[in-house]
C-alpha cells in the first residue's frame, strides 16, 4: 500500500474541504508581500501596487465604535472559529494602536449554524445590540432583509453563494467567481492554453470550485476535462489522477486539491516526468508542503500567493497572531494562516480606510466607511498589492477585488514572481 500524505502539513484550522477552496483560494494576504517594486505591460496583468498604513502607536481616544460578526461555528463540516479568533485578537492589538480610525471597537460575536434561521437569529441578535457595522466571517445566508431595515450596513471578506454576489453588501475579496476567473484568465492570456486537465477531490468544496472554474473556461474558449480523486490518495493514486489528467496532453493542469493532495499531486506528477505547468491555489504555497515536496514544486504556479519580505505589515501579523497560532513566528506567512486569515485580512483592510478617512478629515462611521469602500477609487487590500474596485464587474455589484498576484517555484523552496505577470485581471473571463 502506497503513503497516504497528510500527517506532515502543519494546518491551523483550516475548516473542512466543504469550504476549504471557497475561502483559501481567495486569500492572497499581502500583508506579507508589500508593495510591488516592477510592473508590466503584460495584457494579462492589472498594474498596482500602493503603501498602506501602519497602526498608530497609540491608543485610540473616540468613541467606542460597536462592530457585529456573524461566523459559521460548532456545527460538522462548517466550523471557522479560527475567523473569529484571529479577528478579536486583530482588534485587541488596534485598539492599543489607533482603533479604527481613532475609535476603539467593541467587537459582539453571533455564532451561526449553517442554517437560514440561526443567521436570522444572529441579525436581529446583532441590530438589537446596537451595532453600527456588521461584519460577515463565513456566513451561508446572511440576513440581508433585517440589516436593511435597520439601515446597518454589511461587509464580508468572501461571497459564498450565488445571492451573496448581488446582495445589499460589500465583500473584500471574490470567492470562487473571481478566483477562478483569474484561473481562466492566466490560462488564456499567458499560458496561450486551448486545453485543460483538472484534478480535484471530489467533495462539496472542490466541486463547487472546479464549476466556476469550467464556467470560467469555457468563457475564455479552453477546453476542459476534470478528473476526481479522494480527499486522501495513496501515492499511487495522486500519481493515477496526474497521469489521466495528462493523458491528452493539455496544455496546462489544473489543481483544485488542498494541503496534503498538494503534496500528493506534486510528487505524483514529479515521478511520472510530467512537464505540462500546473495552477494550483495558495493553499499549496504553504512552506510545509514546499519542504515536503522540494524541487517537485517545480512547474507549479500559486494563485493568489504573495512573495514573503521583510515588511512592517508582516511584522504587526507576526506579533498578533503568533500567541493564537503558538508557532514560531518565522513559520506564520499569509500561507500558513488557513481560513482564521479571513478575519485578519478584513479588519486590517477596514481599519485601513478608516484612517485614510480619518486623516482627510472625514467621521468615522460604520455607514461613512461602507460609503467610503464602495466609491473611493485606489484602495487596496491591507499590504498594498491588490486594488480595491467595488462593482467593478456588473454581474457582481457586492464585490470589490478583481485582480490576484501570481506566484511560481523558482528552486531552493523559494517562490517568486511568475515570470511576465503582476497581476491577473478576472473580469474579462467572469462568468
Amino acid at each position: 500500500m502506497g503513503q497516504v500524505y497528510g500527517s506532515s502539513v502543519r494546518k491551523v484550522h483550516r475548516g473542512v474541504h466543504v469550504m476549504a477552496l471557497l475561502a483559501v483560494a481567495s486569500l492572497t494576504f499581502a500583508a506579507c508581500g508589500g508593495s510591488s517594486d516592477s510592473k508590466d505591460s503584460s495584457d494579462t496583468t492589472a498594474a498596482a501596487a500602493t503603501d498602506t498604513t501602519v497602526p498608530a502607536s497609540d491608543a485610540p481616544t473616540g468613541v467606542e465604535m460597536k462592530i457585529g460578526l456573524v461566523n459559521t461555528e460548532g456545527t460538522p463540516g462548517l466550523d471557522f472559529p479560527d475567523i473569529r479568533r484571529f479577528m478579536s485578537a486583530t482588534i485587541d492589538y488596534l485598539n492599543l494602536h489607533g482603533g479604527m480610525g481613532n475609535r476603539p471597537m467593541k467587537l459582539e460575536t453571533c455564532v451561526a449554524k449553517g442554517s437560514p434561521e440561526t443567521s436570522q437569529v444572529c441579525a436581529q441578535e446583532l441590530i438589537g445590540k446596537g451595532v453600527e457595522l456588521v461584519l460577515l466571517g463565513l456566513d451561508l445566508f446572511p440576513d440581508y432583509k433585517t440589516y436593511g431595515a435597520a439601515n446597518v450596513p454589511v461587509i464580508g471578506v468572501l461571497p459564498i453563494l450565488t445571492p451573496d454576489y448581488t446582495a445589499n453588501a460589500l465583500f473584500l475579496t471574490g470567492g470562487n467567481a473571481t478566483t477562478m476567473g483569474a484561473f481562466a484568465a492566466l490560462a488564456k492570456d499567458h499560458f496561450k492554453a486551448k486545453t485543460v486537465g483538472i484534478v480535484q477531490s471530489d467533495n462539496a468544496g472542490s466541486n463547487s470550485t472546479a464549476a466556476s472554474l469550467m464556467a470560467a473556461l469555457d468563457v475564455a474558449g479552453i477546453k476542459h476535462k476534470e478528473v476526481k480523486g479522494g480527499d486522501n490518495e495513496t501515492d499511487a493514486g495522486y500519481q493515477g489522477l496526474m497521469r489521466e489528467a495528462a493523458k491528452d496532453n493539455p496544455d496546462l493542469l489544473v489543481s483544485l486539491y488542498a494541503d496534503a493532495g498538494c503534496i500528493g499531486t506534486m510528487r505524483g506528477r514529479a515521478s511520472l516526468g510530467i512537464k505540462i505547468p500546473v495552477i494550483t491555489t495558495s493553499i499549496c504555497a504553504d512552506k510545509d508542503v514546499l519542504d515536503a515536496v522540494g524541487e517537485d514544486a517545480m512547474g507549479w504556479v500559486f494563485a493568489g500567493a504573495s512573495e514573503d519580505k521583510d515588511t512592517p505589515e508582516r511584522a504587526i501579523m507576526r506579533g498578533i497572531l503568533q500567541p493564537i497560532m503558538n508557532v514560531p513566528a518565522e513559520e506564520i506567512t499569509g500561507a500558513s494562516l488557513g481560513l482564521g486569515g479571513l478575519g485578519y485580512l478584513q479588519i486590517m483592510s477596514l481599519v485601513d480606510y478608516a484612517n485614510q478617512m480619518q486623516a482627510a478629515g472625514t467621521e468615522v462611521t460604520g455607514a461613512s466607511l461602507y460609503s467610503y469602500l464602495k466609491t473611493t477609487k485606489g484602495l487596496f487590500l491591507f499590504g498594498g498589492i491588490q486594488p480595491i474596485d467595488c462593482g467593478a464587474a456588473p454581474k457582481y455589484p457586492a464585490v470589490c477585488s478583481f485582480s490576484f498576484p501570481m506566484l511560481e517555484y523558482k528552486g531552493a523552496g523559494k517562490l517568486g514572481k511568475l515570470e511576465g505577470v503582476d497581476l491577473v485581471d478576472s473580469t474579462p473571463y467572469l462568468p
